[in-house]
């Protein structure tokens, strides 16, 4: 006796039942979280027996940590793109990045919130990103002499390949970092940073500061608690990466 399939995918293959229970999976991720989200939940959101998921999946850490790469996928192809590099202000684009970051972040941390006591769905997601190197910004030298070619080819390969809703691959910058590295990167090819400026830790220091503002919030503050930064803190941030804290009279610090 075959598997029990909703109406709409009957006739189709494999391949199309298994996205469909991914794309259930990740809805259901991003309408509740993870945080007891189980099998059967998940099989009845999607109209199977529950046992057809394991026709598909190794277990259930396999289909929350590809349904978990679903949401953070849609998430990050759905934020604003950061303005090119020479448009606007430097500033004024740091600051929208900021408040972009804090918005994809909010909707990606809870449901890593709930799986903190499910190592083996971090484990899976972890390897599905690419490992470590998902976390940070691009890797290329940034001193190194490089045509516009070999830019180009070094964004496409900082692409995720992370399933859009429709299971087509999606063509955003994959993590914060990097989103906001490149645009650091390209600001400083056209000469509106300082050539000598350290970008990659400029980047390290604006994200860290939007998962100060968001964490907190969401780990420990009551469920549903919104992250509700300062008035205009985005812009200091921002100004103070730009302009430093350094004494203007002084030539040392320390």
């Amino acid at each position: 006796m075959s598997p029990r399939q909703p109406a709409v995918l009957r006739d189709s293959g494999d391949r199309d039942l298994r996205q469909y229970l991914i794309t259930t999976a990740a809805r259901l991720i991003g309408e509740r979280g993870s945080a007891g989200l189980s099998v059967r939940d998940i099989a009845r959101e999607a109209q199977v027996a529950d046992g057809v998921l394991y026709n598909y999946f190794e277990d259930k850490d396999d289909l929350l940590a590809q349904a978990l790469l679903m949401h953070v996928g849609s998430v990050m192809t759905a934020i604003p793109a950061m303005p090119p590099a020479g448009t606007g202000s430097v500033a004024g684009n740091l600051r929208r990045f900021i408040e972009i970051g804090i918005e994809a972040l909010t909707q990606v941390t809870p449901a890593f919130a709930g799986l903190l006591a499910q190592p083996g769905v971090l484990t899976r997601f972890h390897a599905l990103i690419g490992g470590d190197e998902a976390f940070t910004g691009p890797t290329a030298d940034p001193a190194a002499p490089e045509s516009p070619d070999a830019r180009g080819r070094m964004a496409d390969s900082h692409r995720a390949n992370v399933p859009e809703a429709n299971g087509t691959p999606a063509t955003n910058p994959r993590s914060l970092p990097e989103i906001v590295t490149l645009y650091l990167r390209d600001e400083q090819q056209i000469g509106r940073i300082d050539p000598a400026a350290d970008v990659d830790a400029a980047a390290i220091m604006l994200v860290g500061a939007i998962h100060g503002l968001v964490l907190p919030r969401v780990l420990f503050s009551p469920p549903g608690t919104t992250p509700s930064p300062q008035p205009g803190l985005a812009t200091r941030l921002a100004d103070t990466i730009l302009c430093g804290i350094k004494h203007p009279g002084r030539t040392e610090i320390g």
